[in-house]
């Protein structure tokens, strides 16, 4: 096929107009046309995008593929209805050739409410049929791998497919995808577009080894192509994805390719004689500057389109958000009687985990050492393998990659549950709690929901040292789109999971306090008290003295036995009455029940086992002082602030303790 350089000036304007030359080892004849409008499509439609940066009319970032459109043309070619296809901060051209929905990308892109995500996304968060991105790099990778680990256990031959860049090899969590991958034998995809440089530094600056020698390492099987010879591309692409489709196996597909454009926008610091050459090489430019009638008609019908399609985004309204009352806000505080039978927590968890995985075939359970015969650090998933060998997986030591699958997974239709064997390790999955799982829901405006859930036990009291005492979910709490929960002896655990497993619809972290493990739920009131809860799916427990209360304490996980016998010290010996509650939701935090207490106290005491300073304790004071009509005296007890002993002595002084409660209590109300 000939080509014609466009009619509305040169594709690249930072370079001379390439002299007509025949695509490098083929003709654009052997490229079905279908193919390069495609191709075209990407090109016009990502130089409109630029122009409309430069009049104004879009904000933020827009990263283009000019340059590197074959890619994710010659990839899609071979992909179809059910594939997956995951993408990076790079990613137009991938979400054009995979739906071919200009007018969705240019209203997102341009934050207006018909765009495909409402324009909450905007240029790297895109999702529709299959197709998502994100533009945090390497941490996509162990999603689409979650995503890849759906197809195979659907059966059939659909596939996950995921694009990379030569910089993201820099990023670890890719490794451990690749590895999990390669293991367990899953259908992904990893397309390699390397275009030598990772934003400003080149490859050469920041890459040991090869690209092929990653994949080797993993035993995956690979191939390079370029987008210099288009049609040899499209072939290797399609060689590839039916390895993939057949063989149910992860393959690497190595792809030579130059960025013609900025990183994003205007922050180019390449030698434009490189630059230049570059473009003179491309296979696009060379069409077009061959002048053919027939490549002139498709530029016209593109530019058509993506005119109407500007036209139509301006015409719609812009994305806002209108905020809204949480539900609790809005409703009156309900109390209801509470009442279960003991069972060693522990247990509790297992049962839960076990009437989930028995009743509902898209529940698994994934995590470090979870399997028969260790039945995990805790044993709490004890037995569970042996019962449900397909959907209670070990993984390796790779806590940000099972996260990642998880939230891959949820996006598919699963309902995974992962373990992190100390809740110090979440650290290591961070990036994929706030980043992904967090952000997937909200910025792919609904279209998707993330039931994920990540169980981890925390706390001290044990001697395991400072790696592995810690209590971190302060870290965990305020991030928008997740839920944090708590488990305690006073509301049965299996009563928590029954719920979160059968009705979730958030990512949800629950911390598991260690010295629960042991002990048993009670719904037996202390002597003298009353036993109640809200009406919430995740309830604040009250405990409550008959007569008045002198003193409010908010207490949960392992605090809360530590509560309990303070609070019974000071109504023995001073005569101190204190109204208890036990929180099992952290956040989104309930503080109604709160302020109901503290009208009647006029004092708080919050008690947390992590370090106190911007903590789970300073939130809930802050609320009360913002919003009570009257003075309440409050205080906290935490940690000391320093990393935690392994030697008994040393942490038992280094955590809160009985004594300390008092202490704080009897300053609050006495002094």
């Amino acid at each position: 096929m000939a080509g014609l350089h466009s009619g509305s000036g040169s594709l690249l304007t930072e370079s001379p107009a390439p002299q007509p030359a025949p695509m490098s080892g083929q003709s654009a004849g052997q490229i079905p046309s279908t193919l390069l409008k495609k191709a075209l499509c990407i090109r016009r439609t990502e130089e409109r995008l630029l122009e409309l940066y430069s009049q104004g009319k879009i904000s933020g970032t827009v990263h283009t593929c000019i340059g590197q459109e074959w890619v994710g043309v010659a990839v899609a070619a071979h992909l179809g209805p059910g594939d997956y296809l995951f993408s990076n901060h790079r990613g137009h051209g991938h979400y054009l050739a995979f739906t071919d929905d200009v007018e969705g990308l240019l209203a997102e892109v341009m934050g207006r409410v018909t765009g495909v995500c409402g324009g909450r996304g905007g240029s790297q968060h895109l999702c529709r049929d299959g197709f998502f991105s994100n533009g945090i790099q390497g941490g996509i990778v162990p999603v689409a791998t979650g995503l890849a680990m759906a197809q195979k256990l659907r059966g059939g031959e659909r596939i996950a497919v995921v694009f990379v860049g030569d910089g993201t090899l820099g990023e670890g969590v890719l490794y451990e995808s690749l590895n999990i991958a390669a293991k367990w034998e899953l259908p992904l995809l990893i397309v390699v577009e390397d275009n030598g440089i990772a934003q400003s530094t080149e490859r050469a600056q920041s890459l040991a080894g090869t690209i092929a020698g990653r994949a080797e390492a993993f035993d995956i099987e690979w191939c390079r192509t370029s987008t210099e010879d288009p049609a040899d591309l499209i072939e290797q692409a399609g060689e590839a994805i039916r390895q993939v489709r057949e063989l149910r196996r992860p393959y690497l597909l190595h792809v030579r390719t130059q960025r013609l454009k900025s990183h994003s926008k205007g922050d180019d610091t390449r030698d434009p004689g490189v630059v230049a050459a570059a473009a003179a090489r491309d296979p696009l430019n060379r069409v077009l500057a061959t002048d053919s009638p027939e490549v002139r008609e498709m530029l016209a019908e593109i530019d058509r389109r993506c005119e109407a399609a500007i036209d139509t985004a301006l015409a719609a309204e812009p994305a806002t958000i209108v905020p809204t009352t949480p539900v609790a806000d809005r409703a009156s505080l309900v109390w209801k009687s509470l009442s279960f039978a003991p069972q060693r927590i522990n247990d509790a968890i297992r049962e839960a985990l076990a009437e989930a995985l028995s009743g509902d075939e898209r529940v698994i359970l994934l995590g470090e050492d979870v399997c028969d015969p260790y039945g995990g650090a805790f044993k709490v998933t004890a037995r569970l393998s042996s019962r449900f060998p397909d959907r209670v997986r070990n993984t390796p030591i790779s806590e940000a990659a099972i996260v990642g699958m998880g939230n891959g997974l949820a996006l598919a239709g699963w309902r995974p549950v992962v373990e992190i064997m100390f809740g110090d390790f979440i650290t290591l999955a961070f990036d994929q709690i706030v980043n992904h799982a967090a952000k997937f829901a909200w910025m792919y405006n609904d279209q998707v929901s993330v039931p994920l859930i990540v169980r981890t036990p925390m706390g001290g009291y044990r001697g395991y040292g400072p790696t592995h005492s810690q209590s971190l979910e302060k870290h965990l709490l305020g991030v928008p789109g997740t839920r944090v929960l708590a488990l305690t002896h006073r509301y049965c655990p299996k009563l928590l999971y029954r719920r979160l497993l059968a009705e979730n619809d958030l990512p949800t972290l629950v911390i598991e306090n260690k010295l629960l493990y042991a002990q048993k739920s009670d719904g037996t009131p202390p002597p003298g008290c009353e036993l109640t809860c809200t009406d919430a799916a995740f309830p604040t427990v009250r405990i409550r003295p008959a007569g008045d209360c002198q003193l409010t304490i908010v207490a949960y996980g392992g605090m809360v036995s530590l509560a309990e016998t303070a609070a019974a010290q000071l109504a023995e010996h001073e005569d101190l009455n204190c109204e208890l509650l036990i929180p099992t939701q952290l956040y989104p935090f309930d503080i109604r029940p709160v302020m109901q207490s503290v009208q009647h106290t006029g004092r708080l005491l919050v008690l947390e086992e992590g370090q106190g300073f911007a903590g789970f304790g300073s939130e809930i004071i802050a609320q009360v002082a913002s919003t009570a009509g009257t003075p309440v005296h409050s205080a906290r007890v935490y940690a000391e602030p320093w990393p935690i002993p392994a030697a008994r002595t040393a942490e038992q002084h280094s955590l809160p303790g009985v004594n300390q409660i008092v202490t704080a209590a009897r300053k609050l109300v006495l002094h």
